[in-house]
């Protein structure tokens, strides 16, 4: 590859990048249904062709904006080489990012209400992602449950199912309070209160 087109694709991707982070900021502002594409592009100082260079719909638009913020949390939380108590304290940590990331907090809760019409382009998306949420959190308990760190009753899978709906109650509180709430103390005694070892 030339020096020439290495420039190219590292412009070309960085401003990716610049259109995936404006189209998050508007499908938070606006929903997926009140954002527009053209605005987007004015955003990013392009013209509208040129952001259909990138992505040639407002479909492939959003799920790449979903999937970049999966990515992003995905690397962070590394749920791979985290189990049982210390996966669950992630969790707690990841409400504490959140507090820091008003848009990505607003995209999410304002794109998942929408996407419960069937008919909404990211509707698949978001069954698989709580399908997936879920039983991640199922794991973590179901892992500290294995460490001999649950108290006695506390059911793995409806705990797992809990933690989810939480979480994201806490996120829609926590917009409506203007940021005044706190969704991680919050989270992290509800997690305290089922677990016999310190969170």
């Amino acid at each position: 590859m030339t020096d020439g087109a290495k420039r190219g694709y590292a412009k070309g991707r960085a401003k990716r990048g610049e259109i995936l982070d404006q189209a998050m900021a508007l499908f938070g502002e606006a929903g997926y249904r009140g954002a527009s594409l053209r605005v987007i592009a004015t955003r990013c100082g392009i013209s509208h062709p040129g952001l259909l260079h990138h992505f040639p719909t407002k479909e492939s638009l959003l799920l790449a904006v979903l999937e970049h913020r999966d990515e992003v949390d995905g690397a962070w939380l590394d749920l791979g080489s985290t189990t049982g108590v210390r996966r669950l304290r992630r969790f707690a940590e990841l409400a504490a990012l959140n507090a820091a990331r008003r848009g990505i907090v607003e995209l999410f809760t304002v794109v998942s209400a929408e996407a419960t019409a069937a008919d909404h382009p990211a509707h698949a998306y978001f069954v698989r992602r709580y399908a997936h949420s879920v039983s991640g959190a199922e794991l973590a308990y179901t892992q500290a449950l294995a460490e001999g760190a649950l108290r006695e009753g506390v059911d793995p899978a409806l705990a797992g199912a809990q933690l989810i709906a939480l979480m994201d109650g806490l996120q829609v509180q926590w917009l409506l309070g203007d940021g005044a709430s706190d969704m991680a103390g919050v989270l992290r005694a509800h997690l305290q209160a089922q677990l016999t070892v310190p969170l």
